[in-house]
């Protein structure tokens, strides 16, 4: 990317490699990660005068899909790997001594 902000053309090189089959989805919100469908594409100017395209959800409530598959929060660098605690040796029962 050539600016903070991720153009059309850097979505699209992104997109170009992609299965062109797949559901697009957005990852939103770092702290409570979810998953939503995408349905809009909106281009607007925004209050300085430049273009700015708009990616947004359904209007209905089949468009947020819940949360975030663990394994793309990790991709996304918004949490980090949950490793399973260590397993301790099991206490055994003494029945009657």
């Amino acid at each position: 990317m050539s600016s903070a902000e991720m153009t059309v053309q850097d979505l699209i090189d992104l997109l170009s490699a992609c299965e062109r089959d797949a559901p697009v989805r957005q990852a939103l919100n770092p702290f409570f990660p979810m998953e939503h469908r995408l349905a809009q594409v909106i281009q607007a100017m925004d209050a300085t005068g430049k273009t700015v395209v708009y990616l947004a959800e359904g209007g209905n409530e089949h468009s947020q899909l819940g949360a975030l598959p663990p394994e793309i929060a990790v991709k996304l660098a918004w949490q980090s790997p949950v490793q399973p605690p260590p397993r301790r040796a099991r206490r055994t029962a003494r029945g009657g001594q």
